[in-house]
């Protein structure tokens, strides 16, 4: 089933959109490699990063019932993007419950996710709001086999982490340096270092509750990983983000 269910595999080179606000689409989309991200863009040209998007990630599961986004996805990193038809996902989750668990649980990280950053944005200060992203992400890819030990590849830049934080580039340029001044990171080409990550969960005051950690052990990353299989994804220990 999950093998008609293939539309096709693509390449999508660094930092361009694949899915603009407003477009409609029969297919759901699935990042089987590197960094995308949800945004939105003002009058003015700013941006907001509203998610960031990373192997084993639908990029679009709510077009099953809506057909369009009011938002953008564009790619950080270079990526390897599915395209599933909306059908054949309809009718996957109809007739196999752990593939509609797991979607379920990708919905209900999502959004849980989206309450934490809205925290993040309205009430953490700044050094706190670096902090908070920098836990969530190790939490994050050490969940698909991409950290270890404190260390991830962190390939944004400055001003991705402006986007997504609310904050200038010259501001992100000095909360970094400030952590690095105060032991807690290491960031040099594009690898983060944390050096204790629990006095940085600490700091940062972060819990990685909303993120369901348990939950996606024992049932959603399962069914997630054995659909990036299918769709030949290189093993989650030997992805890396250039």
């Amino acid at each position: 089933m999950l093998e008609r269910a293939t539309a096709k595999v693509q390449q999508v080179g660094a930092r361009e959109d694949f899915i603009c606000e407003g477009e409609v689409s029969n297919d759901l989309h699935l990042v089987l490699n590197g960094f995308a991200c949800r945004y939105k863009i003002l009058r003015d040209g700013q941006r907001q990063i509203m998610a960031y998007l990373l192997p084993g990630d639908f990029c679009d599961l709510h077009v099953t019932m809506t057909g369009g986004l009011d938002h953008s996805i564009g790619t950080l990193t270079a990526c390897t993007i599915v395209s599933i038809p909306r059908y054949a996902m309809v009718d996957l989750t109809r007739r196999y419950p752990a593939i509609n668990r797991a979607l379920w649980w990708a919905t209900l990280v999502d959004e849980g996710t989206l309450r934490e950053w809205v925290v993040n944005l309205g009430r953490r200060p700044a050094d706190k709001r670096m902090a908070h992203l920098l836990c969530e992400l190790l939490v994050r890819l050490e969940m698909i086999g991409l950290a270890n030990g404190g260390r991830y590849e962190l390939p944004l830049k400055q001003s991705e982490l402006a986007d997504t934080l609310g904050l200038s580039v010259v501001h992100v340029n000095r909360i970094l340096q400030q952590l690095r001044r105060d032991g807690l990171i290491t960031l040099k080409r594009k690898v983060l270092s944390i050096h204790d990550v629990e006095r940085l969960k600490d700091f940062a005051e972060f819990s990685p509750s909303y993120l369901h950690v348990e939950q996606a052990e024992s049932d959603g990353m399962d069914s997630q990983r054995a659909m990036m299989r299918r769709y030949e994804a290189p093993p989650l220990e030997d992805m890396r983000v250039y």
